[in-house]
């Protein structure tokens, strides 16, 4: 039962804009193919010792580029743990292989690599193969290029490019894979707040109008036999049916908007009222002080439950209705005789239980309720023959389940 609007039950949780991750695959897989664009004009300009050593070069840049969006792409996927270590292996097959061949400085798109050995090794190894990478391309670079160190595509620029540019690839990368995962999480969000939404509407339903329906049906049917003999009865049958119709109309507008709270005393009052119309004698002690609305309006409700289970599937002569302040909890129970002729069901549904009972569909929901707020509910016939329904709940419910309950 809803005691209040509750957006995280009624409405869906925000969500990103749609194309977010989309926009963020486009931003990285800009990146990979900016960078290799760039090194493909490097190649053309770099003073190869044999046109041969050209054309492997321009060779090697595709299949780089091709490994980078594999790992891109399976990124984050655990059944693509082993393919991606086979990409980062041909990557490095493909930076440090050249050099090694040509006895030249080039080593293709470097920081491919680095990058790759974060996204595939994790955070310990993979931040080891970033150095390894790292270093191995400014050894290479001091070992074949004649230039400074420090001059413009020395080891030092060379060094610098892999840091940058392996960076560049690995934020990217764990940019992108954070935007699709949120998306996705945002939008199992929503569809897990349209199933709770639903599971509401239907607890509702059954709290608020099984009661009420089974209370248009008892009233309407002694109206019906006191018309000819007693107009005058018949008519405030009638008027109390009204009322009540009036009730259930405005209980299925509380529970399409998501609010509905009930008041104990009206409760208890109504339920004496029906019961009584029913031939059941009742027996009703209310010996409690101001309760918090979550609490009253649970104790209502398993009180009204317990009546329409009554009034359905049972034949009950006695009830007996007591609910007690006890300190720190509030103790309510519902007793009736209506097992004894044969062991009837009181409960709606369900295959029999202990006692004759069996389980029903919307004390379940109740128990539900009750431990949210940190109670118990339990159900079940007595010693003596009585099927009684209990519900122990704190005053002072756990933080977590502060907010309303559905």
């Amino acid at each position: 039962m809803t005691t209040g609007p509750d957006v995280s039950t009624t409405a869906p949780p925000p969500t990103t804009d749609a194309m977010a991750p989309t926009f963020a695959w486009a931003v990285s897989l800009t990146a990979v193919v900016a960078f290799f664009l760039s090194h493909l004009q490097i190649t053309y300009v770099h003073p190869f010792p044999a046109p041969s050593h050209r054309a492997a070069a321009f060779a090697v840049l595709p299949l780089m580029l091709l490994l980078q969006m594999l790992l891109c792409v399976w990124y984050g996927r655990a059944d693509r743990r082993t393919a991606c270590r086979a990409a980062l292996a041909g990557q490095a097959v493909l930076v440090f292989a050249p050099p090694l061949l040509f006895h030249d400085a080039w080593t293709g798109i470097s920081g491919y690599l680095a990058g790759g050995a974060l996204l595939t090794l994790g955070p310990r190894t993979g931040w080891g193969g970033f150095a390894a990478t790292v270093a191995g391309v400014t050894a290479v670079h001091a070992w074949y290029n004649p230039l400074p160190l420090s001059a413009p595509a020395g080891p030092l620029f060379m060094c610098v490019q892999a840091v940058v540019t392996g960076l560049i690839i690995y934020g990217l990368t764990r940019f992108r894979k954070m935007v699709v995962d949120l998306h996705e999480a945002q939008t199992a969000l929503a569809e897990a707040a349209v199933v709770r939404e639903r599971l509401r509407f239907a607890r509702d339903l059954h709290d608020l109008l099984g009661y009420s329906l089974s209370a248009l049906t008892l009233k309407a049917e002694l109206a019906h036999r006191l018309i000819p003999t007693r107009p005058s009865q018949a008519r405030n049958e009638l008027s109390e049916l009204l009322d009540t119709g009036r009730r259930s109309l405005a209980d299925v507008r509380a529970v399409a908007h998501g609010y509905r709270d009930l008041s104990l005393e009206e409760e208890c009052v109504s339920v004496r009222s029906i019961l009584t119309t029913a031939g059941v004698n009742v027996r009703m002690e209310a010996d409690h002080g101001e309760l918090p609305t979550q609490l009253g309006t649970v104790v209502a409700t398993v009180l009204r439950e317990s009546a329409t289970n009554l009034l359905r599937h049972s034949k009950a002569e006695n009830c007996r209705v007591s609910i007690r302040d006890e300190g720190d909890r509030v103790t309510a129970a519902f007793a009736n005789d209506g097992v004894r002729s044969g062991g009837d069901s009181l409960d709606d549904g369900g295959a029999p239980g202990a006692g004759g009972a069996r389980a029903s569909g919307g004390l379940d929901n109740l128990a539900d309720r009750a431990a949210a707020l940190g109670g118990t509910l339990t159900s079940g016939v007595d010693p003596d023959g009585w099927f009684r329904v209990t519900v122990d709940l704190p005053k002072r419910p756990p933080h977590d389940a502060a907010g309303p309950t559905a």
